[in-house]
């Protein structure tokens, strides 16, 4: 996972993980935001969601102190980190100012 992450954060086209956990009740709440996001972007960003249980290293790397944070990346930067639930308008308007 450490590699697809390195390689995917330089890509031109903007790249939205959430840093979740299974036993997160608010990270399971996001799915269907995130559900709703992608089919309002199609193309335009990935979005991807990393386990924090599974990728312990990564999550360590990247200062997720706690779940769910979103983080959009783009040409090798962070552009953009939120902690917390957002709205699909929130995550929207993030995507569109900073992607």
């Amino acid at each position: 996972m450490e590699a697809w992450f390195a390689h995917r954060v330089q890509s031109e086209k903007p790249l939205l993980v959430e840093f979740y956990a299974t036993w997160c009740g608010p990270c399971m709440a996001m799915m269907p935001v995130l559900d709703a996001l992608q089919t309002a972007l199609g193309e335009a960003v990935d979005i991807h969601k990393i386990d924090i249980d599974r990728n312990i290293d990564l999550a360590v790397q990247q200062k997720v102190m706690g779940v769910p944070t979103f983080a959009l990346y783009k040409q090798g930067k962070e552009v953009w980190r939120q902690a917390g639930t957002l709205t699909l308008v929130q995550l929207l308007e993030a995507v569109h100012k900073h992607g």
